[in-house]
């Protein structure tokens, strides 16, 4: 027998160079985990970064703006994608860095010639930052870093120096900016609690100096809304501090005539206190009457609205006490020559509340009431005034048709009294100009009697004194 064939070899396999191969190949090289970078040279290229953001030059080519304003977004990106706390020696030039680009001199008022009062909110005197394409990524990097780190960090980094320079932006005219700040200074207070009661100081000091010294300030509402949410977490019963911010702060924040920029901000404020000790109420109520405007008619539509919202959150006891000063006020509102405030104060009486609260004390109130209610129907310019005090007058009319009747008959006699005593008072003033007509004739006969004597005098005198003169009377007759 011959020799066993060997087995034939199979052919080498060849790597399959379809499509489909290609795509597996490139899914596993990208399934494969590349080696992490190590935290030293995280931490030495967010320091390299950081060292290019010096603080921002419109001066510089906008070559150089945009190379930093792409080291700026590294930083963002780099605090905002931090899995772990940031390392100690990234805080001081981090600070350092932001101090630079935030804490800067502000421009000048667009309208320095207008008083500090008189600017509004959404006026034409706003104007924008110009390097606000850096600045609003420095405030992106500032929130970030706030929100991501623990208070420990914070009280260790951020000082007070660096809270004091927070507060003093919110100078800036822009509303961009004041919005950031409104928000970044909140989070600062809530998570600094030791530090808490000098930003609270920090901030009366501000809204004080911008009541008694007139001092211009474009961020009173955003300083009143931190407010609102920091009011909104006091304990019940108020301290005693809590107490004096409002009577002391809050309370003449209402006589400033440029309160429509903040206006909403600050009774929200006050309408908490008002909810958390509803025994506030009264003192709140004489606050505002106290600070009523003369001629800001857009004020006082305002204030009526404030006060309206008020009347909700009123203890009942008090509004006996109230209701004199209260109604008087609104009648001499709804007698106004502006329509708008004439109108918004006869719209008081829709408040259930308020028809409540003079209800109680409708012997004081409706004879004033009654006065300005029949004023406005016969000499108010405005049709639409006229109607909305006879809706009044037709309401009263049916509540008290009694009272009305009488206190209208009143009226009708006091102006009948009043007419007679004009027309007394005009009869004496003739009779006193026709005495002193005849006054005035007596004393110049009186006169020229007198010099006639005088002048006799004089001649005798002259004539003893000079015998070559003649001496004669006042007609030239010698004597």
């Amino acid at each position: 027998m011959g020799a066993p064939r060997s087995a034939a070899k199979a052919p080498p396999t060849r790597k399959s160079t379809t499509l489909r191969r290609l795509f597996e190949l490139d899914s596993v090289a990208r399934a494969a985990p590349l080696p992490p970078p190590s935290a030293d040279a995280q931490v030495d290229e967010l320091l390299s970064s950081i060292s290019r953001c010096g603080d921002l030059t419109l001066e510089s080519p906008s070559q150089q703006q945009e190379v930093k304003r792409q080291q700026l977004s590294r930083v963002l990106s780099a605090v905002r994608c931090a899995t772990r706390p940031l390392d100690d020696t990234v805080w001081p030039p981090l600070v350092s860095m932001l101090s630079a680009n935030l804490f800067r001199p502000l421009p000048p008022p667009t309208s320095p010639c207008l008083p500090p009062d008189l600017f509004e909110e959404d006026g034409p005197a706003m104007s924008l930052a110009p390097s606000w394409p850096h600045l609003h990524i420095v405030y992106d990097i500032l929130a970030a870093l706030v929100a991501s780190a623990d208070a420990k960090a914070l009280r260790k980094h951020l000082d007070r120096a660096f809270l004091r320079g927070l507060l003093a932006l919110f100078q800036s005219e822009d509303p961009r900016e004041r919005d950031r700040l409104k928000n970044v200074f909140h989070q600062l207070y809530s998570k600094l609690a030791s530090d808490r009661s000098f930003m609270r100081k920090s901030m009366n000091n501000v809204l004080l100096r911008f009541v008694f010294d007139g001092e211009r300030h474009y961020g009173i509402g955003e300083l009143l809304e931190i407010w609102g949410s920091i009011i909104n977490g006091f304990a019940v019963p108020l301290k005693e501090e809590h107490r004096l911010f409002l009577t002391r702060v809050l309370l003449p924040l209402h006589k400033p005539r440029g309160i429509c920029a903040y206006h909403r901000q600050l009774s929200y404020c006050v309408s908490q206190f008002v909810h958390k000790e509803p025994g506030l109420g009264e003192e709140v109520v004489k606050g505002i009457l106290k600070h009523w405007p003369v001629t800001n008619c857009q004020k006082e539509v305002l204030l009526l609205g404030e006060l309206e919202d008020l009347l909700e959150s009123l203890d009942p006891q008090q509004f006996e006490k109230l209701a004199p000063s209260l109604c008087v006020r609104i009648a001499r509102c709804s007698n106004s020559a502006n329509s708008q405030v004439a109108e918004r104060a006869l719209y008081v009486w829709n408040s259930e509340q308020f028809v409540k609260m003079a209800s109680q004390s409708w012997e004081q109130v409706l004879p004033g009431i009654v006065e300005c209610i029949e004023w406005n129907l016969r000499w108010h310019w405005s049709k639409s005034v006229q109607h909305l005090t006879t809706s009044v007058k037709s309401m009263l009319e049916e509540m008290e048709p009694v009272l009305y009747s009488r206190y209208q008959l009143e009226l009708g006699h006091k102006e009948s009294v009043m007419i007679l005593e004009g027309t007394k008072r005009k009869i004496r003033w003739e009779r006193l100009e026709e005495m002193a007509g005849c006054s005035r004739s007596l004393d110049e006969r009186k006169s020229a009697q007198t010099f006639a004597s005088l002048s006799k005098i004089l001649g005798c005198v002259v004539a003893y004194c000079d015998p070559k003169v003649g001496v004669s009377d006042g007609d030239g007759t010698p004597v």
